[in-house]
């Protein structure tokens, strides 16, 4: 596309390219938006050095026009959209990237790889942290994606309420809080449960958790409070019936003086999962595989499209595919949520040409985010973690169930 708009002289028209999603992961209330921060960290070193020119030259990708293109790109535009943790609803322009057609055509596939990955790890984490309540969750699902995904899908689960991951270059790159728990391996290491148990309390303390279903429960925990007595900090449990095992615990740690011992249960969690076990004396969860594949969704389907475009007179018009089933509306779009007198959200109000009338209480989405080509809003993981919580907040309570429905407020269009 780029060598073929080069060559006609076209390539420079001024456009506007937007990121929605059509419709929501089948059943889903509501989404979360997340990877904005990661796709301007990415945007700020997206480059085309010597190496990809030279696989690009010597593959004949492109001709030699476009190579002496592509070797002095930069993005020169602007971009706004809706900042990160913020929940969307179909058609929520959630990227609006305004610049030449060429500079903003060869960003899709980096805006779409990052954007709908994150937006599905996190859409999935505000489910299941909703579903713990207060409860907290971790992100422990390193070991069943790819070893880059596994760092984006712990810090995507962050922004939308997970309270710490086990993935330690989560920590180190994006300063999420981490944490973990020996695995069945350790126990198995050691000539007997209790050599494991007093290895682990002398090295990390009586405050450690630990593994309590490598052989019988019951014998597990009665060896790990005579080893760490009243100060012993959690035990975990991976398999069986999680809510009988979790109350058989209660009671027995109860029974020994370790009333403040918690209870922290994993094995294949999803946001069903932790529902069905509020009703349990649980005190957190640990989660990985449903969460890291997006629970069922593993992508937001959001698509990359040109909405606007100068004409040959100098104006901007709006374009849009007609394509049965992907029809899309043409033009620049802005955003705004209609909420009710207490704060409650009724819509997801899109304007055409500008932004739509607000009636004095409504909440409008779109933040700037690189202007001239240089990023003047980073998105800052906390500050996500916080809005996320106020957004999903001010949905109407629907917005909760876990049974399939349609999303918890309408899509309105405002034209100019």
């Amino acid at each position: 596309m780029l060598q073929a708009a080069l060559r006609s002289g076209e390539a420079h028209r001024a456009c506007v390219f937007e990121t929605f999603a059509r419709r929501l992961p089948d059943g889903r209330r509501y989404g979360v938006l997340a990877g904005t921060g990661r796709l301007l960290e990415a945007l700020e070193s997206f480059r085309f050095g010597d190496a990809e020119l030279r696989f690009l030259r010597d593959a004949n990708v492109v001709d030699r026009q476009t190579l002496d293109w592509l070797e002095g790109y930069r993005f020169s535009g602007q971009i706004s959209g809706y900042a990160e943790g913020e929940c969307y609803f179909p058609q929520s322009p959630v990227l609006v990237v305004e610049s030449t057609f060429a500079e903003g055509v060869v960003l899709e596939t980096l805006a779409l790889s990052i954007l709908n990955h994150d937006t599905a790890i996190a859409s999935a984490a505000s489910r299941m942290t909703s579903a713990a309540g207060d409860r907290p969750c971790i992100e422990m699902g390193s070991r069943r994606t790819h070893e880059e995904s596994a760092v984006a899908a712990a810090r995507a689960a962050y922004v939308a309420g997970f309270e710490a991951t086990s993935n330690l270059e989560a920590g180190r790159r994006y300063g999420v809080p981490t944490t973990g728990t020996a695995a069945h391996a350790f126990t198995l290491l050691y000539d007997s449960e209790r050599e494991a148990f007093t290895a682990q309390v002398e090295s990390l303390g009586k405050g450690t958790t630990l593994l309590v279903d490598t052989y019988d429960v019951r014998a597990a925990v009665d060896l790990a409070v005579e080893i760490a007595g009243p100060e012993l900090g959690a035990v975990r449990l991976d398999s069986g019936d999680l809510l009988i095992q979790a109350k058989e615990v209660r009671a027995q740690l109860d029974a020994a003086g370790n009333s403040g011992t918690r209870i922290i249960v994993t094995s294949d969690l999803d946001e069903y999962a932790i529902a069905a076990l509020a009703a349990g004396p649980v005190s957190g969860y640990g989660v990985g595989t449903s969460l890291v594949t997006g629970s069922g969704a593993p992508t937001a389907s959001m698509v990359y499209k040109l909405v606007q475009r100068e004409n040959a007179a100098g104006e901007f018009e709006g374009v849009a595919k007609k394509s049965k089933d992907k029809v899309s509306v043409g033009g620049r779009k802005w955003a705004l949520r209609r909420l009710t007198d207490r704060g409650v959200a009724q819509a997801e109000v899109i304007g055409i040409g500008e932004l739509p009338a607000n009636d004095g209480n409504d909440r409008p989405l779109m933040v700037g985010l690189v202007r001239d080509g240089e990023v003047i809003d980073h998105q800052d993981i906390h500050e996500g973690r916080a809005r996320h919580l106020a957004s999903r907040t001010e949905l109407p309570r629907a917005a909760t169930q876990l049974s399939r429905g349609e999303p918890v407020i309408p899509t309105v269009y405002e034209k100019d």
